[in-house]
């Protein structure tokens, strides 16, 4: 089983959306912790409700990063995990995190990258007025969203809806999306090659 080491900042639906899926016979993947950023994150309380450890980073407490990631760094070996999935972790994760799990950091982000990087996809979606967007799982790397792309699910935009409208449905798909790209690395049928993931069938 791919022990999972999960990380949210907020309402914590990417992470409820691997965690029913871990729940699956079939599934090759456990989570073994939950980090969170923010005392308020519901993630925190879906965490409990699944009974997955969890483990608050006070970045605020330490002004900086060195602290917090030390202990994500120390806790994550501790309990095994072998990929750390950030699902709306809003912090970027800095070059020490990135070089230790190479390779082995995923996120999540509304957009078909590398179109609309950064905060706010769904509105810059909007603002541009493209007809499709969507969503795309990627591995992490120094570089902000600009990691090698591992699935990616197109959403339309509908005439006159709101950011909030748009990013509700793009977030139903990456509930979709990212359960298989975490089945697919647990399977051992990634393979990143020139900077590119290839899916072995």
């Amino acid at each position: 089983m791919l022990r999972v080491g999960v990380m949210a900042s907020g309402r914590g639906s990417n992470f409820q959306a691997i965690a029913e899926a871990c729940r699956q016979d079939d599934f090759p993947a456990e989570i073994a912790v939950l980090f969170y950023d923010r005392p308020e994150a519901q993630a925190a309380e879906r965490a409990e409700n699944f009974d997955v450890p969890v483990h608050y980073l006070d970045y605020e407490k330490t002004s900086g990063k060195k602290v917090p990631e030390r202990e994500l760094i120390e806790k994550a070996w501790k309990l095994d995990v072998e990929l750390l999935a950030l699902a709306g972790f809003m912090r970027r994760l800095s070059s020490r995190v990135v070089d230790e799990f190479a390779d082995r950091i995923m996120n999540v982000h509304p957009s078909l990258l590398p179109a609309f990087k950064g905060l706010d996809a769904p509105g810059q979606a909007l603002k541009y007025g493209v007809k499709v967007t969507g969503c795309t799982v990627h591995f992490v790397t120094t570089e902000l969203d600009a990691g090698p792309i591992i699935l990616q699910k197109p959403v339309a935009v509908k005439e006159g809806e709101t950011t909030d409208e748009l990013a509700a449905r793009i977030r139903s798909e990456e509930h979709v999306i990212y359960p298989r790209a975490l089945r697919l690395y647990a399977e051992d049928r990634l393979k990143i090659h020139d900077g590119r993931v290839e899916i072995r069938q």
